[in-house]
């Protein structure tokens, strides 16, 4: 899917999708019905009405097929959002056990953290040019700070163990959302599932090709569907970038 079209609002690109898919499956009704003379009549009466039904249900088993793969990589990436945001937030709240300076700076390399991902990350997120490096330097250095702290109680000792354990889950999760970031329906996808549309507006076309009107209608309305599918899986197909992303 082009990479402009898929950075569109979710309006015009509903208007590109359908505004396509309209001339498209008119397009090939001309031909059809061009094509329309003689004998071709009794060929193209000859197609079974009976082959419409499996090729909708072919189609319709793509789009769930890709969709799935959509939903899942939306959730996947959610789930590691989120689970990042709590690790960080334990950090954060887990830190007033070691009030003083140690405090101020875990907050502070949490921040920087948290600044870096959102300046920097986020935007090769959203070109999927992000890459799994060595550990960003504020979490490394952060985790360094919490081994190196000296707890003078259980309760230290306990929040000391949680905040290693809350970085490493962060950690983690940042690999989680950068990997997620790299996904998208690949170009095979999107063909064989436009390719089973054209499929199968074809055939209506031959079906009703002595009856132009019907034809016309029943394209239109398979056509309407396409375009609505094409438009659900596009406007979701990269969860950090497009019409609609996680923020």
């Amino acid at each position: 899917m082009s990479e402009w079209l898929q950075n569109l609002p979710v309006g015009w690109m509903a208007l590109v999708i359908f505004t396509l898919t309209y001339l498209a499956s008119w397009g090939i009704f001309v031909i059809v019905m061009g094509l329309v003379a003689g004998e071709r009549i009794h060929i193209f009466k000859g197609v079974s009405p009976g082959m419409l039904p499996p090729l909708g249900i072919i189609f319709g088993l793509f789009v769930a097929f890709i969709a799935s793969q959509v939903w899942s990589d939306i959730d996947r990436a959610n789930a590691a959002v989120n689970r990042e945001a709590d690790a960080l937030s334990t950090v954060v709240f887990l830190s007033a056990s070691f009030p003083g300076e140690p405090q101020a700076r875990l907050r502070d390399l949490t921040r920087r953290y948290i600044q870096e991902a959102v300046t920097y990350e986020w935007p090769l997120m959203a070109k999927q040019s992000a890459f799994l490096t060595v550990t960003p330097d504020s979490l490394a250095e952060e985790l360094q700070l919490i081994l190196a702290l000296a707890p003078h109680s259980e309760g230290q000792v306990t929040a000391q163990r949680e905040m290693v354990r809350a970085l490493e889950n962060a950690i983690d999760a940042r690999r989680q959302r950068i990997t997620v970031s790299r996904s998208s329906v690949n170009w095979v996808k999107w063909a064989a599932l436009l390719l089973q549309a054209v499929c199968t507006l074809i055939a209506i076309a031959m079906v009703h090709s002595d009856n132009r009107r019907a034809g016309a209608a029943s394209m239109g309305i398979f056509a309407t569907g396409v375009a609505v599918s094409i438009l659900l899986i596009a406007s979701h197909n990269r969860p950090f970038s497009g019409a609609i992303y996680l923020q």
